[in-house]
């Protein structure tokens, strides 16, 4: 049985080594995503209450984090929204559901607590199934007027979203310094960097865009 619940200060260095073991090689040499877990919880844009972890028999083998992310339209106006991630299981327990259970949980709470929409960016195959849509489908474009492949959209109130052209934002902690990544990186255990196919799938989604 799944337990999921949120996060605590004893879960901290748990769950930033639960992400680096599961983002590291996949998307590039390394990874920056544990690093970027562990800015995240001080960010004025970290939403606690969303902040779960995923524990099967006393021992935490996953985790999700949300941020604030914004929609902004034509004129101005500015819609708050949702963002995700990294959200990670250990490798030894993937493809068994417990990321889809994890996933389902966020978003019930997410509900609950008054948001609609979310917005993430990651592979099609990984979260079409978790009711993820294209980002072209709802109007949605970043700020070049670009709409990637990568970004997907999940309306957790129906009709939310009412067709105008909107323009997505990250929260600003999102973007992290790959030098002060990397540093960080170098104060935890040695794990050795390895070159794999997953990484240039991930560099052509990263670049694909629909028109």
């Amino acid at each position: 049985m799944l337990i999921i619940r949120n996060e605590t200060k004893e879960d901290y260095e748990t769950v930033e080594e639960i992400t680096r073991k599961a983002f590291y090689n996949i998307h590039v040499p390394g990874c920056t995503e544990h690093y970027l877990v562990h800015i995240m919880r001080d960010h004025e844009d970290f939403i606690p209450e969303l902040d779960f972890v995923a524990e099967r028999e006393g021992q935490v083998i996953g985790n999700i984090m949300y941020t604030k992310a914004r929609l902004v339209d034509e004129t101005g106006k500015e819609k708050p929204v949702l963002t995700f991630g990294p959200v990670s299981i250990l490798p030894e327990y993937q493809r068994m559901g417990y990321g889809k259970e994890l996933m389902e949980y966020s978003f019930r709470q997410a509900a609950s607590l008054g948001h609609d929409v979310i917005v993430i960016f990651g592979s099609p195959a990984n979260y079409v199934s978790r009711g993820f849509k294209s980002c072209k489908k709802y109007n949605i474009c970043t700020e070049n007027g670009k709409f990637p492949a990568a970004m997907m959209v999940k309306e957790l109130v129906p009709h939310a979203l009412d067709g105008r052209r909107w323009i997505y934002y990250d929260s600003p902690v999102m973007a992290v310094s790959e030098e002060e990544a990397k540093r960080y990186d170098d104060t935890l255990e040695a794990m050795k960097k390895e070159h794999r196919s997953s990484q240039e799938e991930f560099y052509i989604m990263s670049q694909s865009f629909l028109v």
